[in-house]
């Protein structure tokens, strides 16, 4: 496998993200569930990036169209869900990051995100990846449970018509039923073929339609795993948060108890430095 030199660098909302840029942060809950909720979390990652002096970009799905039952919650009303998306922005200044799931959804998310996110489940879909390239916002694509990451680069290839660049996410591999692995040679593959790399500390510790109609998932081993994507070498760290986990709407299981945010931060930012000073 060639060497690519140096690996590409994107921009989201003004946070550069790529080699030689300090250790971003994409983080807030699963889904919008509430204005209220959601406001709650971003002024804690606004104070956090604030005071740990980190730059961090604010994520969340307005609608989780990946279900693994129809009675699970799958989001607000779009409009609505768009419009706290953009409170976000306004109130604390943070680049907003979010899923898109067809072609026609695009136009109206693209005025309010300053990246789009392809769900891993898909990453292979052509038209979905290229219009969204069109926007000519950065694209963040999670690499799919399925799929190897020197295949990244078809994927890539697929966004040569947008000026946004492009991000690749690792979220684990399909292991069987219910449960995932993470290979961390995927995260040095993709950064050799060119492509700054992120690491979804969240999704990583899912157990896929393991917990009886819904995902479960082990968030014990999700810093363990978050401190060894930074020791590997990453770009950015991707982590959902809610202030009360065990009654999030969705993926309860895996998402990070928002009063334990700093220590993640800090124990990612120190051997993320660590990391980098050795590769010096």
């Amino acid at each position: 496998m060639r060497m690519a030199e140096p690996v590409g660098t994107i921009s989201i909302g003004g946070v550069p993200i790529g080699v030689g840029n300090p250790l971003a942060f994409i983080l807030g809950p699963c889904v919008v569930e509430s204005e209220q909720t959601t406001l709650r979390i971003a002024e804690k990652v606004r104070a956090l990036a604030d005071r740990l002096k980190v730059p961090a970009v604010f994520k969340a799905s307005y609608e989780k169209a990946n279900r693994t039952s129809g009675d699970s919650f799958s989001g607000m009303d779009f409009a609505t869900a768009l419009a706290i998306l953009r409170k976000v922005k306004a109130e604390f200044n943070l680049p907003i990051l979010t899923d898109i799931h067809t072609t026609e959804e695009i136009p109206e998310v693209a005025q309010v995100a300053d990246c789009l996110q392809i769900p891993a489940f898909l990453c292979r879909q052509t038209r979905l990846v290229v219009e969204a390239a069109r926007t000519g916002l950065p694209l963040n694509i999670k690499k799919g449970q399925f799929l190897s990451p020197g295949d990244a680069r078809h994927i890539a290839e697929k966004t040569k018509g947008g000026k946004g660049g492009v991000m690749f996410t690792e979220r684990g591999t399909t292991f069987g039923y219910g449960d995932l692995v993470v290979d961390f040679r995927g995260l040095v593959i993709i950064r050799e073929l060119g492509y700054p790399v992120c690491f979804d500390a969240s999704h990583s510790v899912q157990k896929p339609g393991g917990a009886g109609g819904r995902s479960g998932g082990a968030r014990e081993f999700l810093l363990a795993l978050a401190r060894a994507a930074c020791a590997v070498g990453i770009d950015a760290l991707f982590c959902e948060v809610h202030p009360d986990p065990q009654h999030a709407l969705s993926d309860p299981d895996t998402q990070w108890p928002l009063d334990r945010l700093e220590e993640l931060i800090n124990q990612a930012l120190a051997i993320h430095q660590a990391a980098t000073a050795y590769q010096k």
